[in-house]
């Protein structure tokens, strides 16, 4: 990674650059010396703003996760029968996922070996607890298959959507939109009941 000179930086974009830096070398590969010369700053500096790497991480962890959890806040996710609320939360984890790539990504790549990791993997297993009691929901209702397991199909569901951070970048031509589209689509046709 080639160093940014900054004259000037703020919370926000040393976070970026930490984020930046953890995607390309993992957390633990990551030392406060890479981050202060990824940000073009001292190390000093960079304890101005946060406590050391740590801190980093759950700033940039706790970002993907409160947009995640804050779709399963929004009116479509709580009105309406069980199916339309899956795919509205299937479409907006889409949507976020685009729109906080690189904080997605990371926090798809953390193990459990600090208590940080630890805590987002146990807040990612509340989330995917909680889309799998909608599925469950829309399976009683009768417009999911009854037949398909409820955890593998939120394993599957999850793993489609979680697999763009390995491979989508933007670009002319597709849309978020679109994407979400194609996801819900193959997706939720394999599970849905033929009516």
């Amino acid at each position: 990674m080639t160093t940014a000179k900054r004259d000037t930086y703020t919370p926000e974009t040393l976070l970026s650059v930490a984020v930046q830096v953890f995607n390309e070398r993992g957390y633990d590969g990551t030392s406060m010396e890479h981050l202060s010369k990824a940000a073009g700053i001292s190390k000093s500096s960079i304890y101005h703003h946060v406590a050391g790497k740590e801190e980093l991480l759950r700033r940039a962890v706790s970002r993907a996760l409160d947009e995640l959890f804050t779709v399963l806040a929004e009116p479509g996710a709580i009105r309406g029968r069980a199916v339309e609320r899956v795919e509205y939360v299937t479409r907006r984890t889409v949507e976020v996922l685009v729109a906080e790539l690189p904080y997605v990504t990371l926090l798809l790549r953390v193990r459990g070996n600090t208590r940080t990791e630890r805590w987002a993997l146990e807040r990612r297993r509340e989330f995917d607890h909680q889309v799998a009691e909608l599925l469950k929901a829309a399976a009683a209702e009768g417009d999911l298959r009854a037949d398909v397991d409820i955890r593998l199909a939120t394993r599957l569901l999850f793993g489609m959507v979680n697999s763009l951070v390995e491979w989508y970048r933007p670009h002319p031509g597709t849309t978020p939109d679109q994407l979400a589209d194609a996801v819900v689509s193959m997706a939720l046709d394999g599970l849905r009941t033929v009516r």
